[in-house]
């Protein structure tokens, strides 16, 4: 994980820079509230407070670029400004004190010529002034806005057609002018009306049992199988398991493990009971090649946790808080070691691992049992991003290491590999690594998750997921990180049109989750930027794209919040419907930024989700369920007059509805199913 712009020039380089982008951090947090200068009523918008300014990656930086250089545009060297990255947002409030704003914009020479950016400026949510796109290299442009009788500015530094690498956005000399007789300084702000409430959601599980997770799992016949049964309910709750086929057996503590004997398809009758009630389920069993993955994974990914410092400790310690947090108990069950565990090679080839990982048969067998899944991280370059040993001419020898050693999960992250292949490789350039790892996977007798990390390269939607790759999944985009503009590249933009291309088996990744405590590719250990209500949009639409869940955050260091975010039954059920169809986004407006996306789930109902991507409260309009025809599958009857509705967020009923209107926060989401679901399990 780095610096995406780093990666787009160097894919090696990716992680390296960790570590240095803490250092800014301190300095670009706690600029002191301006002085307004009589004589000139001027106020150098630098010297405000710039740490709620909200933008795509790293801090902002006064009188320095987002690099931490100084500031300059095509040549022209600025003393005063702000550097930024798009997409930015800084909010300003100027108690109707403000005559006008004044500024030279451009993109920063660390930008290299590359990048493109609008610079706006909005007066109470207006925009009042706008500079044309602007690419690398541009030279500086003036930009004046009138801010007479505003309450509030907001610089506005949008994303432009290249995406978001290398918009290194400056604000040189960026002046507020006074009014005559001002009585109150302008000062920094929210970043948007509503960005420090935390959203409703619901909290808890009912004493009765109840089943969590996926309806169906897939298996190789022959080969090892592991599944901890997710479910909830007072203590003690007796669980029970009819139908299972040949070779499988299920503990009192819900672990079914064994191998299935003979391929096809079994349907498990699932009970749980205690003193309070009883519930069941049927859980589909799909026995075959290549059958992996008939849901997306959930789990958690050590590297925003510990990054190059972890160890068998750790992975242990967040193997135990998955099952005490009550995450497993949901369906996350992927405890995954990222880059750092290797340690060279031995006389005959075999993988070592480094003093702090030691025996990784042992540590696999302490996560298989608590009924968790096993995975690790290799490449198939000759070093790993961290510049660890990698894969690169040892595939099927390290395929073997890892079933021996019990892995479940494959993370083969492309890094050093560009080393090998020219700089424009061509398709089966881009395929090749990939291939030859699936065949050294095949030929062992376990079942090994495959994810693909080259960050979308090659289009690899299109034959990540097929004969002969077979993919689980793959990464459709850069790194994320903990910001706005990045959970929004990620989520709503590379995996827009995408919807095509995920199915059971084979899953679009738009990257980990940037919620909790961990460092997000930005800096030391923290809280994660995104606002309460940016994590709920956040969570909605990874399930909504039924997109891998991997948690990045120190698990040993949950807050009831991040617990509850990542626990709400009916939204996880969402991104774990059987059906595995992605959602589409089948409304939006501009103006507003509301934006209505929406997903066919397996008991004939929809799951809708309205967002608001713009920086004030807005309503999102469904003015007929036909809306929703566009998402439904051959077989799902169309949705017509008045239907229930279910907040899903808030675990609640609403009033059945032949349409909605409702008003959504700035940055928030809102969660429904709409429809009557099918009664038969």
């Amino acid at each position: 994980m780095k610096h995406h712009d780093t990666l787009a020039k160097n894919p090696q380089s990716r992680r390296t820079v960790v570590k240095v982008m803490a250092v800014a951090a301190a300095g670009a947090m706690g600029a002191s509230a301006a002085r307004a200068a009589p004589a000139t009523r001027m106020v150098r918008v630098e010297d405000l407070s710039l740490k709620n300014i909200l933008q795509g990656w790293g801090v902002p930086h006064k009188n320095r670029s987002v690099d931490n250089t100084p500031i300059i545009i095509a040549g022209r060297h600025f003393k005063r400004g702000i550097g930024t990255h798009a997409q930015s947002v800084f909010r300003i409030a100027l108690h109707q004190q403000a005559e006008k704003f004044t500024a030279m914009v451009g993109l920063d020479a660390t930008a290299d010529n590359h990048g493109a950016v609008i610079f706006e400026v909005l007066a109470d949510n207006k925009v009042v002034a706008q500079s044309p796109l602007m690419k690398g290299g541009d030279a500086a442009r003036p930009i004046t806005a009138d801010l007479r009788g505003a309450h509030y500015m907001t610089l506005l530094v949008k994303i432009g057609p290249y995406g978001m690498d290398f918009c290194h956005a400056d604000w040189a000399d960026p002046v507020i002018t006074l009014i005559a007789n001002a009585t109150k300084l302008p000062e920094a702000a929210a970043r948007y009306e509503g960005a420090d409430m935390v959203p409703q959601i619901a909290s808890g599980d009912p004493p009765e049992p109840e089943f969590h997770g996926p309806r169906v799992v897939g298996a190789t016949p022959g080969h090892d199988f592991l599944f901890l049964v997710p479910h909830t309910g007072q203590a003690p709750v007796t669980l029970t398991a009819d139908g299972l086929p040949a070779g499988l057996t299920m503990t009192p503590a819900g672990v079914i493990s064994g191998k299935i004997a003979a391929a096809g398809e079994y349907k498990v009758r699932l009970t749980a009971k205690n003193g309070l009630g009883a519930a069941s389920r049927t859980l589909r069993l799909v026995a075959g090649e290549h059958q992996l993955a008939m849901t997306p994974p959930m789990g958690w990914n050590s590297w925003n946790a510990y990054g190059m410092d972890n160890s068998a400790r750790r992975t242990m310690g967040s193997a135990d808080a998955m099952i005490s947090s009550g995450l497993a108990a949901k369906g996350f069950n992927y405890i995954n070691i990222d880059d750092g565990w290797q340690n060279g090679r031995d006389a005959q080839g075999e993988i070592l691992t480094t003093p702090k990982f030691g025996d990784m048969k042992k540590l696999a067998d302490y996560v298989h049992s608590k009924g968790l899944r096993f995975g690790l991280y290799s490449s198939p370059g000759k070093m790993t991003c961290g510049q660890h040993t990698g894969s690169f001419g040892h595939e099927a020898q390290d395929a073997k290491t890892y079933a021996r050693w019990g892995v479940d999960y494959l993370k083969y992250d492309w890094c050093s590999y560009g080393n090998e292949v020219p700089q424009n490789p061509s398709l089966q350039q881009y395929m090749h690594p990939y291939v030859v790892m699936r065949q050294a996977l095949d030929a062992v007798d376990r079942d090994i998750f495959f994810s693909l990390c080259q960050y979308g390269m090659g289009h690899v939607w299109t034959w990540g997921g097929r004969e002969p790759v077979w993919g689980n999944s793959y990464r459709i985009s850069g790194d994320i990180n903990d910001s706005w503009g990045s959970m929004m590249n990620n989520g709503f933009r590379s995996d827009r049109a995408l919807f095509p291309f995920a199915g059971p088996g084979h899953w679009n990744d738009p990257d980990m989750l940037v919620v909790g405590f961990g460092s997000f590719e930005d800096g030391p250990l923290h809280w994660s930027k995104l606002t309460p209500g940016e994590q709920q949009t956040h969570i909605t639409q990874w399930c909504m794209l039924a997109a891998p869940l991997l948690l990045g955050c120190n698990l040993e260091h949950l807050n009831k919040f991040t617990i509850d975010l990542m626990t709400n039954t009916e939204v996880l059920a969402i991104n774990q419907d059987e059906i595995g169809v992605q959602a589409q986004c089948i409304d939006s407006d501009q103006t507003t930024g509301i934006e209505i996306w929406a997903r066919p789930l397996w008991d004939g109902t929809v799951a809708v989700a309205l967002y608001n991507l713009g920086l004030m409260p807005a309503k999102a309009n469904i003015a007929s369920w036909s809306i929703l025809d566009m998402v439904l599958t051959p077989s799902q009857k169309v949705l017509r007059g008045k239907q229930p509705v279910r907040d899903l967020w808030q675990r609640k009923s609403l009033r059945e509805r032949a349409g909605l209107a409702m008003k959504v926060p700035a940055h928030g989401a809102i969660m429904l199913k709409v429809g009557q679901p099918r009664m038969e399990d």
